[in-house]
């Protein structure tokens, strides 16, 4: 195992490096599958059934709470909704890990490694997600854990984090600024990165476990597309890695990976702008402004983060769509009442792109579809209160006239018991 920069090349032994030291280039993790890698048959149902191919070198050293495995339905339902689609849709439930969202596998990972290195304090700039994982488990490895995140974050998120008994430090202004609080913190005190942006090499290799579990789930069939929720990309990296894996090891290399959708909020989408203009490099959104928090990331001041995503979506054939407030309002609420999934506003983001794409003629209406839901409404109440509309009361629940009033009864259809 080792590290490589994705721009340059170098390579670096696996210690904890955040960036290149020759170009300052994102750094990735190259794993050769280590079968003298035992896993106890306690995580052989988690995402650590693949821990030869992840960076842990002992076993001894995992930290998990089950994460991963998590479960793939079918859209039926939902085609409904969808004007003349004849494909198939594959909804792949991250909101199933421990915590909640599919940053449990990055920090899991990561954490593991911290606990390898000798690291005895752990930080850690979110905006919901990865905090709360992070703070849990921290918690499991008795680890301290420091959580910076905007002063936006929903308060569900933070209550979450809080609850696990790290330390919450909300920071004034958008992601960004505790993204930078992070590196001062990392750097000039000794704390363990896990920044869930492309900083920490160890943790994002670990994203590529959902490409494999697609794999086996969908029994080798490769989907035409994989909608992704997009704030630097660090998801979409580990789909493209976990493809390019399988493919690499298949015996039939005329095969591609599936096309990378890029989705991110038309009041944050950097990335999405730099694919309209045709650009290979990312400009720092100014303002972000959506109800999708979990993917409101400006990428100020590590813009190559979005640039090194923008290429990875252009080499898979993909491409990048944003998606506004209410298209994200409308895809919650179709994936609760059409599939029983309860999601916050970024994990519905994917199903929203999928409408707009369809709408728009960007896909065949009869491709395979992946829509990734990857944190759980739980996280992020607020709009699903707004949406549920008026609330039904009764103050004589033996009084026929106010019960057939609230669902509309007719008293030919009743029957004494």
């Amino acid at each position: 195992m080792y590290l490589k920069c994705v721009q340059c090349s170098k390579i670096y032994t696996p210690k904890m490096l955040y960036s290149c030291k020759e170009c300052d280039g994102i750094l990735e993790v190259v794993v050769e599958r280590n079968n003298n890698h035992p896993v106890g048959n306690e995580l052989k149902d988690s995402m650590w059934r693949y821990g030869n191919r992840l960076s842990v070198n002992n076993a001894d050293n995992i930290v998990s709470l089950q994460e991963g495995r998590t479960p793939i339905h079918k859209g039926k339902n939902i085609k409904s909704e969808l004007d003349d689609f004849e494909g198939k849709i594959f909804i792949k439930d991250e909101t199933m890990n421990p915590t909640g969202s599919f940053k449990d596998r990055l920090i899991s990972v990561a954490i593991s490694k911290a606990k390898e290195l000798g690291y005895k304090k752990v930080v850690c700039s979110s905006s919901g997600n990865a905090g709360a994982a992070t703070a849990a488990y921290a918690a499991k490895a008795g680890l301290e854990a420091v959580v910076l995140a905007p002063k936006s974050t929903p308060r569900e998120k933070m209550t979450q984090i809080a609850s696990y008994g790290a330390k919450v430090i909300f920071v004034e202004g958008n992601y960004s600024n505790s993204y930078k609080l992070a590196e001062m913190l990392s750097k000039n005190f000794g704390y363990f990165n896990l920044t869930t942006t492309f900083i920490n090499p160890f943790g994002v290799d670990a994203l590529k476990t959902i490409s494999y579990e697609l794999n086996e789930q969908l029994h080798g069939k490769i989907p035409d597309f994989i909608l992704v929720p997009v704030g630097s990309g660090p998801l979409l990296k580990g789909l493209y890695q976990g493809y390019l894996d399988i493919i690499n090891q298949s015996r039939h290399p005329y095969r591609t990976i599936p096309r990378l959708v890029a989705v991110q909020a038309e009041g944050c989408s950097p990335i999405v702008k730099a694919y309209r203009l045709g650009t290979e490099y990312v400009v720092a959104w100014e303002e972000p402004s959506t109800v999708a928090s979990g993917i409101s990331d400006p990428l100020k001041g590590y813009e190559k983060d979005g640039a090194y995503t923008l290429s990875l979506v252009r080499k898979s054939k993909g491409f990048a769509i944003s998606v506004n407030d209410l298209e994200i309002k409308a895809a919650m609420k179709t994936l609760a009442h059409t599939e029983g999934i309860f999601t916050e506003p970024t994990g519905a983001s994917p199903l929203a792109a999928l409408k707009k794409m369809l709408n728009e003629d960007l896909i065949n209406s009869n491709c395979n579809v992946v829509c990734l839901v990857t944190g759980h409404g739980f996280k992020d109440m607020n709009e699903h209160f707004n949406m549920i509309g008026q609330l039904n009361y009764l103050d004589d629940p033996n009084n026929f006239e106010s019960v057939s009033e609230v669902l509309s009864l007719k008293k030919s259809t009743y029957r004494e018991s």
